[in-house]
């Protein structure tokens, strides 16, 4: 069975574009895969520095709703990053492996620095080394990755290849990227050019995954439109980016597409369409947030099983790291 890792950063309150494009998707590929899942504390100190006891809180939370989401901690593994000190161990191995050119060709680190380029900090800009090493050090071949992260999937491929090459072992494996059919971009309810991120400072501008039915049937009222009707085919909601999305949202909640909602709500206003679209996102969200909340009532549970988690995902890095250490000379005495 082949092995998937995923992982999400646990800065900020997961929304909406995560569970359609990321969440939705690794509790499906449990019916078929071996899944490592994992709450990256890691990486999400690499931008900013997060108040301790915030980072901590914000870990237990996410932990907390992928679970209400539907992983299985049971039959998987779901843990927090920094509890398996192999990632760490292995990303500097592979910060010797990686070339600066490589990592020079990295357009994330570029947009996310901009002109401030000088003053990210050096975890941001080997960040890729990180997440090949979250990956290989379990040995895993299936990735499921969005178009932001595929150029470091690749990064993580070439690393591979390149230890391999140096030591003269085919240790590490070929990475590939699960397509899980056509992912919906969910962009901003304020602005349909815009991903939804955790990071937009309007909370309007996102569906957070726990918010009540009132704060969304308000978001959805209150979010952007123009003032046409919808249409009755997809070709008319190439122009109109926030029709788009709220039809695109409404299509992958409801497991239809463009054409099917332009059948049922073309030709209406948005009064309308947003009643429906809210009615329906409340009935897939509600219980994911009533769930999420109950486990966090009890953060002893969900702290047990990011540490059973913890525990199982170290018996498969700890020999990993130990041969890939021994390829690369470490006395161990």
């Amino acid at each position: 069975m082949q092995r998937v890792f995923s992982g999400v950063q646990p800065t900020g309150i997961a929304h909406l574009g995560n569970y359609l494009g990321a969440f939705r998707n690794w509790v499906a590929l449990q019916d078929s895969h071996d899944c490592i899942y994992c709450v990256v504390d890691l990486h999400a100190i690499t931008e900013n520095w997060q108040e301790p006891g915030a980072l901590a809180q914000q870990t237990r939370e996410m932990a907390a709703m992928l679970l209400a989401c539907g992983i299985n901690p049971r039959k998987h593994i779901l843990f927090a990053q920094s509890s398996v000190r192999a990632h760490a161990q292995l990303a500097w191995i592979f910060n010797c492996v990686a070339r600066l050119g490589w990592l020079n060709r990295m357009t994330q680190f570029k947009d996310k620095t901009g002109k401030n380029r000088e003053n990210a900090s050096a975890g941001l800009y080997v960040y890729p080394n990180l997440m090949a090493a979250d990956i290989l050090v379990y040995h895993a071949t299936g990735v499921p990755v969005g178009e932001d992260q595929r150029q470091h999937l690749e990064l993580a491929n070439d690393i591979a290849q390149k230890f391999n090459h140096d030591t003269g072992v085919d240790f590490f494996p070929q990475i590939a990227p699960l397509i899980m059919g056509p992912a919906p971009r969910v962009m901003s309810l304020r602005d349909g050019t815009k991903k939804m991120s955790k990071s937009d400072p309007s909370d309007q501008s996102r569906i957070n995954l726990n918010d009540d039915p009132d704060a969304i049937a308000l978001k959805v009222r209150r979010a952007k439109t123009d003032p046409e009707p919808l249409p009755s085919e997809p070709q008319g909601l190439e122009k109109r980016p926030e029709a788009r999305n709220l039809v695109g949202i409404y299509a992958a909640l409801d497991g239809t597409d463009h054409a099917a909602v332009l059948r049922e709500h073309g030709g209406k206003g948005f009064g309308v369409f947003k009643e429906a679209l809210a009615a329906l996102l409340v009935d897939r969200l509600r219980p994911i947030a009533a769930e999420a909340q109950r486990l966090l009532d009890d953060p002893a549970s969900v702290d047990a099983v990011l540490r059973e988690g913890a525990a199982r995902a170290a018996a498969i890095a700890d020999p990993i790291l130990a041969d890939a250490e021994r390829l690369v000379g470490f006395l161990r005495v």
